[in-house]
């Protein structure tokens, strides 16, 4: 015989195993947030190394500029000083030609390399904003690790002190019984055990046979809903008068497949029979 106590331990299992799932969740997900972190640190430093590579590469080309526009210089002052020791229109005329050349060249490769320098102090000021981040980044994520490790120590204390108070309520229960029970309310939602009014089950609200109504109030032995598997207890109501019947006058789920065929060889016989006037008639 199911008794109210046991109703009643089944219902602070119920609470317990709950609050021993909600934690479990918790302490898996615990070091999924970590990996985030630990995501945008690796993000961080990737682009970290690709600005460095990014410096290094305009900085060999600023200084390959540089060189160019030294000896742009160079050759223009050269071109200059030999126009002192021109003796010919014709001579005047190359040098004059080398000259502007070499002007030309020198702003260009003045301009190359004033967008280069721009852009190193750019990628410098770029490098130093990531090595911030990273390092603070780091930073919080240490303090984060050694935060998640109290975490875990800490709900791993309470699982096991609800481990404590789940074996005290389940001493002398059927542990088949608490088998299912926890597994079922790891499937539904932390709900295992809910009441029958009538012959509805208030978990799935799926009618039920009258006859496994019936076993349910009389709570000779735990019963579960054959269609969402939790424990079922009979309720009281102020309607059970009318939403209760006996088995015995309402009959089961094969009666009621009986009544469908008795309801088909009666339209069997009136369709024979409305033949027979229709061919007398004729």
């Amino acid at each position: 015989m199911v008794t109210d106590n046991e109703l009643d331990r089944l219902r602070s299992l119920q609470d317990i195993i709950s609050e021993k799932i909600t934690l479990e969740s918790t302490i898996q997900e615990i070091p999924k947030l970590l990996g985030t972190q630990e995501e945008l640190l690796t993000r961080l430093k990737k682009t970290f190394i690709d600005k460095n590579q990014e410096f290094e590469r305009v900085k060999s080309a600023e200084s390959e500029f540089r060189n160019l526009l030294l000896d742009a210089e160079s050759m223009r002052e050269k071109a200059e000083k030999n126009m002192d020791h021109i003796t010919t229109q014709r001579e005047y005329e190359a040098l004059d030609k080398e000259i502007r050349d070499a002007s030309e060249k020198e702003q260009q490769y003045r301009k190359e390399l004033q967008q280069r320098e721009r852009l190193l102090a750019e990628l410098d000021e770029q490098i130093k904003q990531h090595a911030n981040l990273i390092e603070q980044q780091e930073n919080e994520l240490g303090q984060r690790r050694l935060g998640i490790e109290t975490e875990i120590k800490d709900k791993q204390k309470q699982i096991e002190e609800l481990i404590k108070k789940e074996r005290e309520i389940t001493e002398n229960l059927d542990t088949e019984v608490v088998f299912k029970f926890e597994r079922i309310i790891r499937n539904k939602m932390g709900v295992g055990i809910v009441a029958i009014k009538g012959n509805v089950c208030m978990g799935c609200h799926m009618i039920l046979p009258i006859q496994f109504a019936n076993d349910v109030r009389l709570g000779e032995e735990f019963v579960f809903c054959p269609y969402c598997s939790r424990i079922l207890f009979y309720e009281e109501s102020a309607d059970d008068e009318d939403n209760f019947f006996d088995a015995e006058d309402t009959g089961s789920l094969s009666d009621l497949d009986e009544m469908e065929e008795d309801d088909i060889d009666e339209d069997e016989d009136a369709e024979e029979e409305e033949k027979v006037n229709i061919d007398y008639e004729d």
